[in-house]
């Protein structure tokens, strides 16, 4: 197997750890947070925070590092619209993603403060949900156009 290979397996690999912790995170948090449960939203929230840096922060470095680096193996300018429209889209991501960490770190200690002293969650829990949620869906959303670009590498504007 040459470089170009491992390095694209690698990418692969990474792309869909990250996506898939992503929506396997959210999934449970959603659901958690509509269970009515302190208890699960405490385990849940911190289960999350964990995985965001057990898995989703190491590829989300070693995506645009990887992806730079095969686009530039495999000859495609960086100028490319379908790369330029991908590395865009993973920005937009990633502007949505660093507020949902501290909006999970910030949940996982109130659910946790919560269920330790046997009190509901408060407002403010329930206002960083909504946060959380609202930042979610683009984020998402424009993962799953980058992966449609990486992809088919569609011809876009000029191309």
């Amino acid at each position: 197997m040459n470089t170009y290979l491992i390095l694209k397996w690698l990418h692969i690999l990474s792309s869909v750890l990250m996506v898939g912790t992503g929506f396997g995170s959210a999934f449970f948090m959603f659901f958690a947070n509509r269970s009515g449960s302190v208890a699960a939203q405490a385990v849940v929230s911190r289960l999350v925070v964990r995985a965001d840096w057990w898995f989703t922060t190491p590829t989300v470095i070693l995506q645009p590092i990887s992806g730079v680096a095969l686009a530039h193996m495999a000859g495609w300018p960086m100028s490319s619209p379908w790369l330029v429209l991908s590395l865009a889209l993973y920005v937009l991501a990633g502007a949505c993603w660093l507020p949902v960490v501290w909006l999970q770190w910030r949940m996982a200690g109130m659910a946790r403060e919560a269920h330790a002293q046997g009190t509901a969650l408060p407002a403010d829990y329930w206002r960083h949900a909504r946060w959380w949620e609202a930042l979610g869906y683009p984020a998402f959303i424009a993962m799953l156009a980058v992966y449609y670009l990486m992809v088919n590498k569609p011809p876009l504007w000029g191309g």
